[in-house]
């Protein structure tokens, strides 16, 4: 199951590299879109969960 998480400020290059590089730490298959300043995550709960603490890692604020 897919699920989109919308991230307060991201939508420069810069963001995008650094939200991408906590996630690629997690294993987790997703897509980051700064057009909507969102990323898209697929999995369960505890995917989402790990996806949300990475983009905070990132210095990020979930919307």
């Amino acid at each position: 199951m897919k699920h989109i998480i919308f991230v307060k400020g991201l939508t420069t290059e810069e963001d995008r590299q650094k939200v991408q590089y906590e996630l690629e730490n997690t294993r987790i298959e997703f897509t980051i879109s700064t057009a909507t300043s969102s990323v898209t995550v697929s999995g369960s709960n505890d995917v989402i969960h790990s996806a949300k603490q990475a983009i905070i890692q990132a210095g990020y604020v979930i919307q």
